[in-house]
């Protein structure tokens, strides 16, 4: 099932014998690092049971286990799950991805998450590349085969735009080119998503937008994301985490269930759970908001 039929549909459930809308799932794994593929399945078994819409999946940065996330996808394809793997254009030419796309086409598969992906370094020339900027991935994938293409929204601004505005006018060249869905970079402050969404609706572009979450498990963690992206954690969330360095997956949980409540009830109807391949988390936050 394409993007755009995914996210036109409308989800309800029963409870109390009266009808709730219920926010699509979707999960974002990756492809184990010991190359034990046995470990995300039984994820997946795991996560099954919500009822996921989509399952994307990741590879190694600059695609270092495009050939192993291949393998993956058709081992997990008998799991009945609707596929999203992501892409990169990094130190690819375009024989390779073309390559590339066309073997994930040749699955069945429908969807695609097309990136640009990391810099190999902070001096890396882009003028030697096929490609340097997503739109210009999403172009040649929209044009070479019939993937439906989702892509990256930052409510934070990109770490490497210069402010919110430009980095929304690069996100329209992505959905000019083809693209059909934004999962946006992970956040922790409703409210800048909420204000990302209206200024990217401002720009005339109406393809849905679905928040990424990430369940904290450490505040290491989080000085992490802090580092290799533009994401904000607010001071009571740190300070708890401080304070009981033990318990972060507990406050991870409880902030994480609080967070897509309030999603929900500010009517966002989809959510993209970043697992890090930890079912246990994701799995006691949907049973705390299903």
């Amino acid at each position: 099932m394409e993007l755009q039929e995914i996210y036109s549909q409308k989800e309800y459930y029963p409870n109390c014998g009266l009808t709730f809308r219920r926010p699509k799932i979707s999960f974002e794994v990756f492809p184990p690092k010991d190359n034990d593929i046995s470990s995300l399945f039984d994820e997946l078994r795991l996560l099954k049971k919500y009822n996921p819409v989509l399952v994307s999946l990741t590879y190694g940065a600059n695609g270092t286990s495009k050939n192993f996330s291949v393998e993956i996808l058709k081992s997990i394809i008998g799991l009945e799950y609707n596929l999203m793997p992501h892409f990169t254009c990094m130190v690819s030419t375009k024989e390779e991805i073309e390559r590339h796309i066309i073997a994930i086409e040749n699955l069945g598969i429908e969807n695609i998450l097309a990136l640009r992906g990391d810099l190999p370094g902070c001096c890396y020339d882009l003028s030697e590349n096929d490609f340097k900027y997503a739109n210009e991935l999403v172009e040649f994938i929209h044009h070479k085969t019939t993937l439906s293409i989702g892509v990256a929204g930052y409510p934070e601004c990109h770490i490497e735009s210069k402010s919110l505005e430009e980095d929304i006018q690069n996100l329209k060249r992505k959905i000019d080119s083809g693209a059909s869905a934004i999962f946006t970079q992970l956040f922790f402050e409703n409210d800048k998503f909420y204000r990302y969404v209206e200024l990217v609706r401002n720009l005339g572009i109406e393809v849905p937008i679905i928040p990424g979450i990430m369940p904290i498990r450490s505040l290491k963690q989080i000085d992490k994301m802090i580092e290799m992206a533009n994401v904000a954690v607010p001071k009571n969330l740190r300070e708890q985490l401080e304070k009981f360095p033990n318990d972060a997956k507990k406050i991870g949980v409880e902030f994480a269930i609080s967070q897509c409540h309030d999603l929900i009830d500010n009517g966002v109807d989809a959510l993209h759970f970043f697992t890090l391949n930890h079912s246990d988390m994701v799995s006691e936050i949907l049973d705390n908001i299903l």
